[in-house]
C-alpha cells in the first residue's frame, strides 16, 4: 500500500483511461497493454476500461489474469483480427457507447486493427487518443495490398492521433519515415514485464531441464514465440544440421505453440532432428522465466517485430541472446556486448555465431552479465506505467492550452 500510495502523490490525480485492443490472445502487445491497465490501477488509483475482442486461439488467452485482477473488461464478441466491414461497423458502435458511458480522459489504442478503429472513434467522440506501436501495421513479409492498405490507413490516422508511444526507436524511425506523424508526435517506452522471475529463477533451472528431458552436459538453445508465421522459427530449424554437427552436445528449446507446430515436427522427423528438439507447448507468461533460466543461449529469429520481449528477458535472466537485425532488436542486443545481431534470413551466419555461443561458455556468462547490468530498470512495467502516464498528461496539457 505504501508503493501504491507513493506512486500517486508522484503521478498526480487519478485518471479516466480507456484501453482499446483487438484481441486479449498471450502475446507481448497484449501482456504490455493488461500490465499498464493493471498498474495504472493498483499503483495510481486510475480509473480504467480495457476494451477487446474475444483471445479466441491457439495463443491462449489472457482475459482470466485480467478478471482475476479486477481489470474492467468489456468483450466486443464480434472484434476479430481479420477485417469484417459488417462486424466491425456493429463492434465501433458497441464502442461508442461504452466509451461515451465511461467518459475517458483520454482513450490509449494498441494493435494494428483496433488502432485504426480507435483513433476513428476518438476523433468521433473528440476525446484525445494516445496510440502504441506495438509493431508497425504495415510491415516486412506482409501482402503488398495489405502492406499499401494499412500505410494509408496509418497516414490518416496520424493526424487523429494526440501521441504515439513506440516500444522501440526504430518503430518511431519507421512511422516518421513513412509520413504517419511528425518526429515530435513519438515517445519511446520499452514494454515493461515483471522483471524478478527473470532475474531470480522461481525453481533451480536443472529441475526444469531434467523435466525436459535435458542432460546437464547439454548446451540449450532456446526460443521464445508463438510458432506462427513470420516468428521465424523456420530459421532455426534450417540452421538446427550446421549446428549439431558441429557441436553435438547442442539442444533446442521451443517455448510457445501455434498453428505451424505440426509443420515442424514433421520438418524435424524427416531431417532426422526430432532428437535434438522440445517443444513446451502453450506455456502461460507466468512461466515463460523458468524456461528461460533453463537456456544457454536465447534465439529470437522474427521477421519483423517491434521489440521482442523475450530479448531483454534473455538478457535480464543473464543469457546472451542472438536476433535478426530488425527494428528495435539493435537497441538491446549489442554486439560482442550482450550478444549478436545477423542479417535477417541469413541461415549460415545465424549457425556460426550459436556454433561460437554454445563452444565459449566465458563468452555466453559475459555478454549475459552485461545485458543484466543494463537493462533490468527500463524494462519493469512499474517504469513502464509511470512513463506512459507522462505521456497522458502532456497531452491533456495540450489539450487544455489549446482550449485557452
Amino acid at each position: 500500500m505504501e508503493q501504491e500510495s507513493k506512486a500517486a502523490r508522484e503521478e498526480g490525480p487519478p485518471l479516466r483511461v480507456a484501453h482499446l485492443i483487438t484481441r486479449l490472445i498471450i502475446g507481448g502487445a497484449q501482456e504490455n497493454t493488461l500490465s499498464t491497465v493493471e498498474d495504472q490501477q493498483l499503483l495510481f488509483g486510475d480509473e480504467v476500461i480495457l476494451v477487446t475482442g474475444p483471445g479466441l486461439g491457439p495463443e491462449g488467452s489472457l482475459e482470466a489474469r485480467a478478471l482475476a485482477n479486477g481489470v474492467k473488461l468489456h468483450l466486443l464478441p464480434r472484434m476479430a483480427r481479420s477485417i469484417r466491414p459488417w462486424n466491425d461497423w456493429r463492434s465501433l458502435l458497441e464502442m461508442r457507447r461504452i466509451l461515451k458511458e465511461f467518459r475517458p480522459q483520454i482513450i490509449h489504442t494498441h494493435s494494428s486493427k483496433m488502432g485504426i478503429l480507435g483513433r476513428w472513434l476518438a476523433a468521433w467522440l473528440g476525446v484525445p487518443c494516445v496510440h502504441t506501436i506495438h509493431g508497425a501495421s504495415f510491415h516486412h513479409g506482409q501482402h503488398p495490398a495489405a502492406y499499401w492498405l494499412y500505410r494509408k490507413l496509418e497516414q490518416q490516422a496520424g493526424p487523429l492521433t494526440s501521441h504515439f508511444v513506440s516500444v522501440c526507436d526504430a518503430m518511431s524511425r519507421f512511422y516518421v519515415d513513412a509520413k504517419v506523424a511528425l518526429p515530435e508526435k513519438f515517445t519511446t517506452v520499452y514494454s515493461g514485464f515483471d522483471v524478478e522471475p527473470f532475474l531470480h529463477s522461481p525453481i533451480d533451472p536443472a529441475e526444469t531441464r531434467s523435466l525436459l528431458g535435458l542432460k546437464p552436459e547439454h548446451i540449450i538453445i532456446g526460443k521464445v514465440a508463438r510458432l506462427f508465421h513470420l516468428k521465424g522459427h523456420k530459421f532455426l530449424l534450417a540452421a538446427a544440421r550446421q549446428i549439431v554437427e558441429a557441436c553435438p552436445e547442442a539442444r533446442f528449446l521451443l517455448v510457445g505453440d501455434g498453428v505451424l507446430r505440426q509443420e515442424f515436427e514433421a520438418f524435424l522427423q524427416q531431417n532426422d532432428l526430432a532428437q535434438y528438439f522440445v517443444f513446451t507447448g502453450l506455456v502461460p507468461p507466468a512461466e515463460v522465466a523458468k524456461f528461460v533460466h533453463a537456456m544457454d543461449i536465447v534465439v529470437h529469429t522474427s521477421e519483423w517485430e517491434g521489440l521482442a520481449r523475450v530479448l531483454p528477458q534473455g538478457l535480464i535472466a543473464g543469457k546472451p541472446v542472438v536476433s535478426f537485425a530488425i527494428d528495435g532488436a539493435p537497441e538491446v542486443v549489442l554486439p560482442n556486448e550482450t550478444g549478436f545481431l545477423v542479417e535477417r534470413g541469413n541461415v549460415a551466419g545465424l549457425a556460426e555465431v550459436v556454433i561460437r555461443l554454445v563452444r565459449d561458455q566465458g563468452l555466453r556468462e559475459r555478454l549475459g552479465r552485461t545485458g543484466r547490468e543494463r537493462f533490468q530498470t527500463v524494462f519493469r512495467h512499474e517504469f513502464m506505467t509511470s512513463e506512459i502516464r507522462k505521456v497522458y498528461r502532456m497531452v491533456l496539457a495540450k489539450q487544455r492550452v489549446g482550449r485557452n
